[in-house]
């Protein structure tokens, strides 16, 4: 059953994800909408795909990278299909499902497995620790989707293209809330995941901090993003300056998932 929902959910991704896609180049109701149900049953499929696993495991999948990537797409997916009923923006599913695709996909190439886990993951400090990550990351993933389509969208303004991509495109003050919304809901559970992540730590091995490349990688990240939101609450950045940030923050995030190992983290 685990096979079938997730060969469904890729399925169904897929065709979502071309449907997004298509929203980009032509202006269709039906084609919106059929976006979003597939997406939204896809999701489902993503739910009931995990917690077959879960229940064949007995622990949340998210110990090794075959399924942490499957867990990163499913909170992608989750977070954008609230900001889309929140905001109205479909447009954003065009920037955000490819990227939820394709975790998915190279998820579906690794091998992982029912295996023991290891008494160093056996605490409730670490389940905590890694919820809380994997929700601020699908925050600033999309607020990253965000950031990419507001510096399109400004650009197409700038030089006074106002095409078939310039109407589909947010206003530039809708995609800056979102932006901002995103990063207010993420900073926060950054935070908590790596206080938490420094108990489950101390518990673990004895040491809150060890200065190896994971934690000092998740560190620099949560001071980007700090940086950012000082910045906005403070000085007033917005548009441009926030909009790189963003995607700087998310690409140096994503340098700390791939590629940065860590001894008792998956």
């Amino acid at each position: 059953m685990t096979h079938f929902f997730f060969s469904l959910t890729l399925g169904l991704y897929v065709c979502a994800t071309a449907a997004y896609l298509g929203c980009l180049f032509k202006v269709s109701t039906k084609l919106t909408q059929w976006a979003t149900r597939l997406l939204g049953i896809g999701f489902i499929a993503h739910i009931l795909s995990t917690i077959h696993l879960a229940n064949q495991v007995k622990h949340l999948p998210l110990t090794d990278m075959q399924g942490a990537l499957s867990f990163f797409s499913l909170m992608i997916i989750g977070a954008f299909l609230f900001f889309e009923r929140k905001y109205k923006v479909t447009t954003l599913g065009s920037f955000v499902t490819p990227v939820a695709l394709l975790m998915l996909i190279v998820s579906s190439a690794l091998h992982g497995g029912a295996r023991q886990l290891p008494p160093i993951l056996q605490s409730n400090w670490f389940w905590f620790h890694a919820l809380l990550a994997f929700a601020s990351y699908a925050a600033f993933a999309i607020a990253c989707g965000v950031a990419v389509m507001y510096l399109l969208q400004r650009s197409l303004l700038k030089k006074k293209h106002f095409n078939g991509l310039f109407q589909k495109l947010p206003p530039l003050e809708t995609l800056d809330e979102i932006s901002y919304r995103c990063l207010a809901i993420g900073f926060p559970l950054l935070t908590v995941a790596i206080i938490s992540g420094a108990i489950w730590s101390e518990k673990a091995i004895g040491n809150y901090w060890e200065w190896d490349p994971k934690q000092t990688w998740s560190l620099i990240t949560w001071l980007i993003y700090a940086a950012l939101l000082h910045g906005r609450l403070t000085i007033g950045w917005r548009g441009k300056r926030a909009a790189i940030l963003s995607i700087i923050g998310f690409v140096v995030l994503l340098v700390t998932f791939f590629g940065m190992k860590h001894s008792i983290t998956w």
